[in-house]
């Protein structure tokens, strides 16, 4: 690949896992570390990443240095804050990760709504706590600084006393074959003790993270309850997944 070529792809893929590691890079491209590491450095020099030790992170989530409007495809991703949002009823104990599309959710919340908020993620809770009718519970108390969320072992255990309606999931990766897939060991093991803890769970994920994988499982297509994306419920590359007994909208 040239160098051009390289470093449009390591810009794809931060915006649609926000974060890059570098032996991943090597593999993808087949090229040196050395060569990635000099392609991070660059990019980062012309202000499109936050270099960082072994990889580095978008700048989708840094509202102290960008404008925290550079979301890659967000207005796909307020499409699918919409339709979720339908599911939340009054009196709900909520779970949700990570991710932008979870930050587009809470932003698009009616503020009518009363319900009880449930996560670790920075970004979500900066704009759950100007609402003024929903309850918001914080869980964690490690920052992971890639996925801004709290991780570790107490929030596990908070989760686990949990007994939520609804686990809204912001995704990385989903296919048929392997469900949902994410490349963080701790946000895997935060995603699936809220799956466990919750009465359905909601996949939140753009089109174009469909039929992908990452090396992490988080869960099986089947403990999937809901799968929202931007299309038309209708739309082919979805029936399959409806075909597996997963509710699309």
């Amino acid at each position: 690949m040239l160098k051009k070529e390289r470093q449009a792809y390591i810009l794809h893929r931060l915006d649609l896992h926000n974060k890059v590691v570098n032996a991943s890079l090597c593999t993808d491209m087949g090229v040196s570390e050395d060569t990635v590491r000099r392609d991070l450095y660059e990019l980062s020099q012309a202000g499109k990443l936050i270099k960082v030790h072994g990889g580095a992170l978008s700048l989708a989530f840094n509202e102290v240095k960008f404008e925290p409007t550079v979301v890659y495809s967000q207005s796909k991703k307020v499409t699918i804050a919409e339709k979720a949002i339908r599911l939340i009823q009054n009196n709900m104990y909520v779970l949700t990760s990570g991710g932008t599309t979870i930050l587009e959710m809470a932003k698009q919340l009616p503020p009518q709504l009363r319900a009880t908020f449930i996560t670790g993620s920075i970004p979500a809770l900066n704009v759950y706590i100007t609402h003024p009718n929903i309850n918001v519970v914080v869980v964690g108390d490690k920052v992971n600084k890639a996925a801004r969320i709290t991780t570790g072992a107490s929030a596990l255990s908070k989760i686990q006393e949990v007994n939520a309606d609804l686990c809204f999931l912001g995704t990385n990766a989903i296919d048929l074959q392997r469900g949902i897939t994410d490349n963080d060991w701790e946000v895997v093991e935060l995603k699936k003790a809220m799956i466990a803890a919750s009465a359905k769970t909601v996949c939140l994920a753009i089109s174009e993270k469909l039929n992908s994988f990452e090396a992490l499982q988080v869960c099986a297509l089947k403990q999937i309850d809901y799968l929202i994306t931007e299309l038309d419920p209708d739309h082919e590359i979805l029936r399959p997944y409806a075909a597996a007994g997963v509710t699309v909208l």
